[in-house]
């Protein structure tokens, strides 16, 4: 076993950099030394550390995973969108044919776990800082915040790839003692799908003492834990839909409402409003906002082209206000057309269409939870109050929407439904909401172009599909993982 060990420090060596990397980035280093890294319980040893810490959680905000692929994958995989642009592993995502070397799906896992890195650094060392001008109560504050962003990311990781690992630990240094942990936060196995969902719990139901309140829009809140215990419960295996109603109902205590104008959600002005629980803060100075565009301006395709099927429901709908939100029709013909859309009529998805680098987008918004809390009501069979939920959110958006009634759970999840692809359209949410349902094959195989043929490669996806496979440079990495079913 001493000899074995000697191996693995060697293989981790100084990998394990204070402080600087993710377990992921462990993997894809070289070794450089036979020695093993020294351990410290305070590598972090003042206030100003600490806040540095809680800064690059916040940074993260602007890296390419929340820029681009958090949209493109909740989006561009559903009946809302097409991959559009002109990126090969964008495709075989939105066409249901993924394999295990696409190169966005390990860029994901990568980002992912790197987040949780960050968070863990909070939560393992903040308590150790020596500097006493950090107060407790910044320290528990600075833990509670960490805890939200890290079961966040957990919750991102479990839907898209269902067993998956838990990282703890931001692993600073190796020794004998401290061997066997290291080996299991840097090589890690898979998780059950329900141990993943009780830490995300465990995280933010812990949090809640400690949050800050729910009227910073830019940081992990109170609002913030109480929306993601409200979307958890409604997902994991076997849904507490009483737990759905309770902490819906303590988020309605917490000051948030819909604004009055849909579009003032998107238009720039209305930054950090009272509907926001939670969202990038690209005039901080410290994101750059690019992501916008990625998605808006016609200097080349971009990415998640609105669907026709999403066009043709707001259409049908009458609901001229959300569509002029969320789509805008080039008024120039553009240099490219598609299999969807003509050049001289080509729609971009238009909520994030601020590109000077300042644009904000909603991580969490009110409307997205009273519409949760509706699904669980119909659950409950509280068809009244489930409509009245969703009446609120359609007559924010014009008096001119046509009230729904709801006569049994399985027209109450479709109306729903129908309601969040009208009103969350283009921020990230469709392809775990049907998921969450189990509405997904059933919807997205019926999914037609203009002409009202079946798209050719909705047959791709099966129930297989419905998770991502584990990245084929994570296998070949770390010995201890296994593949999902049918990859």
């Amino acid at each position: 076993m001493k000899f074995n060990k000697t191996i693995y420090y060697f293989l981790l060596g100084t990998s394990l950099t204070l402080g600087t990397t993710s377990c992921s980035d462990y993997l894809d280093t070289e070794p450089l030394t036979d020695r093993a890294v020294p351990l410290t319980d305070t590598p972090y040893t003042t206030a100003a550390e600490a806040e540095g810490l809680m800064s690059a959680i916040y940074v993260d905000l602007g890296n390419e995973y929340w820029q681009l692929d958090y949209f493109f994958n909740g989006d561009a995989q559903t009946d809302i969108a097409h991959a559009g642009s002109d990126n090969i592993q964008n495709f075989q995502i939105d066409e249901y044919r993924i394999i295990a070397t696409n190169s966005n799906v390990n860029r994901d896992w990568n980002y992912l776990f790197g987040f949780i890195n960050n968070c863990n650094k909070v939560l393992n060392y903040v308590d150790n800082i020596p500097d006493a001008t950090l107060s407790n109560a910044r320290r528990s504050e600075m833990k509670a915040e960490a805890a939200i962003m890290r079961a966040m990311y957990n919750f991102h990781g479990v839907q898209l790839w269902g067993n998956f690992p838990l990282v703890t630990k931001a692993v600073i240094g190796v020794n004998d003692e401290n061997f066997d942990e290291v080996y299991d936060q840097v090589y890690p196995t898979r998780k059950p799908v329900d141990e993943v969902y009780a830490l995300i719990i465990s995280d933010l139901e812990g949090a809640l003492a400690s949050a800050p309140a729910s009227s910073n829009k830019y940081k992990a809140t109170r609002g913030l834990a109480l929306s993601l215990l409200a979307k958890v419960y409604a997902t994991k295996p076997n849904p507490d839909y009483a737990k759905v109603v309770n902490y819906t109902s303590q988020l309605m205590t917490q000051g948030y409402s819909l604004l009055p104008s849909y579009d003032q959600l998107f238009d720039g002005n209305h930054e950090a409003n009272v509907e926001s629980i939670f969202e990038s803060n690209g005039n901080a100075g410290t994101i750059w906002a690019w992501g916008s565009s990625m998605f808006y301006g016609t200097d080349w395709k971009k990415f998640n082209t609105p669907s026709y099927d999403l066009v043709n429901t707001f259409n049908t709908e009458n609901d001229n206000v959300r569509k002029n939100s969320s789509v805008q029709f080039s008024p120039t013909t553009v240099s490219w057309s598609d299999n969807f859309w003509a050049s001289n009529n080509f729609p971009f998805m238009y909520k994030m269409r601020i590109t000077t680098g300042h644009q904000n987008f909603y991580v969490m918004r009110y409307a997205d939870l009273l519409l949760i809390r509706a699904e669980a009501l119909v659950r409950q069979g509280n068809f009244t109050d489930a409509a009245t939920l969703v009446n609120q959110v359609r007559a924010r958006a014009s008096s001119s929407l046509a009230p729904i009634t709801i006569t049994n759970t399985d027209d109450g999840i479709n109306k729903i439904l129908k309601e969040r692809k009208l009103e969350l359209a283009f921020e990230g949410h469709r392809w775990f909401d049907l998921k969450r349902t189990g509405k997904a094959i059933e919807i997205l195989s019926q999914q037609k172009n203009a002409a009202g043929n079946l798209l050719p490669y909705v047959n791709n996806l099966n129930q297989n599909r419905l998770l991502w496979p584990i990245p084929q440079t994570q296998l070949d990495n770390n010995p201890n993982l296994t593949q999902n079913p049918g990859y």
